[in-house]
């Protein structure tokens, strides 16, 4: 049965088949029951360490464990069974060597079952993925704005608005190719240079924050969907569940402090013998 499981679930190769085809379809999930209702519609689910500041309310997601993620991972794997599941490896757990992020991505993938790791793919990091895909880990990219280089930049600031910046993060992505990514994650960099990434690269750009001309899309699905009050700017929200939740838990409230739930309807009464 996991076998079968498995074989229904998208691929490596076949997210690299969509460049310059179809646009690849990407969202973060944290959780079964979401993973569950996502699935369907996408190409990619991601075990982001966004987690970190979205599920368990840390300021940055430098503090997010292995472990953690782990969890997370597995949550998600279990309430899927067609995207591709991808997981972050957090800060701290491959920038010491190779054989750190090897170590890191052997137990991410084999404690939960996903089909690759992603890596924050800042400068001197091309060697380390080269020496992951070389030992059969697939790795997507992750080039611009890094969230997890968030205390170096002094806050989420987009990047590429410059022509260092411009060619740094033009390097990052090409050596990020060349080190073997299947993909590669464009955050917050500007629409021009999302744009010409796109097309010098071989493999898919997902964009967040970049440009409608990247290969995919991906958004934190929690801000596609209104859960908080703010988002960023590139975010377009498909839904306001924040109003929709308080709302809801308004009215049940109220029930509570009225006598009124629960009602006839629901509650267990006990049933005779005869």
């Amino acid at each position: 049965m996991s076998k079968q499981v498995q074989s229904r679930r998208v691929t490596v190769p076949a997210i690299r088949a969509l460049k310059g085809r179809e646009k690849i379809v990407c969202l973060t999930a944290y959780t079964a029951p979401v993973a569950a209702a996502l699935d369907p519609h996408v190409d990619v689910l991601l075990v982001g360490d966004s987690l970190g500041m979205v599920v368990h309310g840390l300021p940055t997601p430098t503090a997010v464990t292995l472990e953690m993620m782990i969890l997370h991972g597995q949550a998600v794997v279990r309430g899927s069974s067609h995207a591709m599941v991808v997981v972050d490896l957090p800060f701290g757990t491959f920038e010491g060597s190779p054989e750190q992020a090897f170590a890191a991505s052997v137990r991410v993938m084999k404690e939960t079952g996903c089909q690759a790791v992603k890596i924050e793919a800042g400068e001197g990091l091309a060697g380390t993925i080269a020496f992951l895909v070389q030992r059969g880990v697939p790795v997507m990219g992750h080039v611009g704005l890094r969230p997890q280089a968030v205390h170096i930049d002094g806050g989420f600031k987009a990047k590429g608005r410059n022509d260092d910046e411009r060619a740094r993060v033009i390097a990052e992505a090409r050596a990020a190719e060349d080190a073997g990514c299947f993909a590669i994650v464009l955050e917050g960099v500007s629409e021009e240079l999302a744009q010409e990434i796109t097309r010098i690269v071989r493999v898919p750009t997902i964009g967040i924050g970049a440009s409608p001309h990247c290969d995919g899309q991906i958004l934190v699905t929690d801000d596609m969907l209104g859960v908080f009050e703010w988002a960023p700017k590139f975010v377009r929200r498909y839904a306001d569940l924040r109003t929709i939740i308080t709302e809801a838990v308004s009215r049940y409230a109220a029930d509570v402090r009225a006598g009124t739930f629960p009602g006839a309807d629901e509650v267990y009464r006990f049933k005779s013998k005869d």
